[in-house]
């Protein structure tokens, strides 16, 4: 009977009705896609913090990273990252060192970066992030990539040649010409200003360190198929003399900002169904007001306050379902379609950066679970607890001063 009555009423005033699960459906619609757009974001900035550069997770040596020392080095490395390798995870060793950088009347500080190429290449993914030129070869000892800031300060480009001075690990000078193959992407502020990747060869020569590496850069083969957590305990068992820190400690920054962007999402979408609320609140107050003396009457006729209350709020659940139909209609194809071809923001940029993390300018959403149930249950929440008051209001009214209402 409830639901005879819930419907008559609906339709009885079916311009109001239509308002209300338009508004609510479209305010649906738009969370939906603004938390697709969200979590495309969290995800492109959490994968591209991880594969441009860090990797997942790292090994070193005690207290390596917080006095990176040119002596402080992983020996046996490669015996380590075969060990890895049959344990399911891709690794690639690295070597560091400061030295300084001039072409021309120009000079900067600059972080050398050597590495394998073999094993770089299945781990991160910075030999696609070149800008102007192309990616280091092994056939090439001598040519050497660089950051955008730095050739900037430099004043180089490919082709060009840049000197490196520095002291070698045996105390020696340590001195070369190298020609600029490549110029990277902006990919992170310390990469920009002063990254300089060479031959881990090239490097072994230059700075005379034989053997060993001053850090292992690990990420797993199977496409995260369990937790970070069992990833790095798993990773502890096979190399428990060595430190190993996860990205969320190598990079706590960019973990932090993350996180804190997840939340919002479900800041900005309650802010946005309280407003709804607002009109829900407003629609339903009206209804209730024009329709007093209904209510006394059917008070009269043996409605109880608890059946007026459940009709209201059938009334309500009735548009919010209808409203959810439209926010699931519009707001899923809407994200999917997104997901696929992105939002396109290279006419106003290359490339941008999150939290210090260089992103790709076509801006794509990523439809998970959450950001569909997130926002349809927000909206009946919302909805039932701007209902509350005009049912009660109406569930309490006396039959005498309702039918003589004004």
């Amino acid at each position: 009977m409830l639901m005879h009555f819930a419907f008559r009423n609906l339709w009885r005033h079916r311009q109001r009705t239509f308002v209300t699960i338009a508004a609510m459906g479209l305010a649906g619609s738009i969370m939906i896609f603004y938390s697709a757009l969200m979590e495309g974001m969290l995800f492109a900035s959490e994968r591209n913090a991880i594969s441009m550069n860090s990797g997942e997770m790292q090994l070193h040596v005690e207290n390596y990273r917080r006095d990176p020392d040119l002596y402080k080095r992983i020996d046996g490395s490669y015996s380590i990252i075969n060990k890895l390798q049959q344990a399911g995870f891709n690794a690639s060793p690295r070597l560091y060192g400061f030295a300084l950088a001039a072409a021309g009347t120009a000079s900067s500080g600059v972080k050398m970066s050597a590495i394998d190429i073999d094993y770089e290449s299945k781990v991160t993914k910075i030999h696609n992030h070149v800008m102007r030129g192309s990616w280091l070869s092994k056939d090439l000892p001598n040519d050497v990539v660089i950051g955008r800031r730095l050739a900037r300060t430099l004043g180089v480009d490919v082709g060009d040649e840049v000197v490196i001075v520095g002291q070698a690990a045996d105390g020696s000078m340590a001195d070369a010409l190298f020609n600029i193959r490549g110029i990277l992407k902006s990919v992170g502020e310390e990469i920009d200003r002063a990254g300089f990747y060479m031959n881990v060869s090239t490097f072994r020569e230059l700075m005379v360190i034989p053997e060993g590496s001053h850090e292992i850069v690990i990420m797993p083969k199977d496409g995260y198929s369990n937790t970070l957590n069992e990833r790095l305990e798993q990773v502890r068992k096979l190399v428990p003399q060595l430190e190993l820190l996860s990205w969320k400690k190598l990079l706590p920054a960019i973990a932090e900002i993350l996180d804190m962007t997840d939340a919002s999402i479900v800041v900005m979408i309650l802010i946005t169904y309280i407003a709804v609320g607002m009109v829900i609140l407003n629609a339903m107050l009206m209804g209730v007001f024009e329709r007093i003396r209904e209510f006394g009457v059917m008070k009269a006729l043996g409605f109880s306050p608890w059946q007026i209350f459940s009709l209201i709020l059938l009334e309500s659940q009735i548009q919010v379902a209808l409203a959810s139909m439209i926010t699931i209609g519009v707001g899923i194809p809407l994200s999917l379609y997104f997901s696929v071809h992105g939002i396109d923001l290279s006419q106003f940029t290359s490339g941008f950066t999150f939290g210090g993390v260089a992103l790709d300018p076509h801006w794509r959403s990523m439809l998970t679970p959450q950001s569909v149930i997130m926002p349809v249950g927000l909206l009946f929440a919302i909805a039932t607890l701007a209902v509350i008051y005009p049912a009660i209001k109406a569930a309490v009214i006396q039959p005498i001063e309702a039918i003589h209402h004004q």
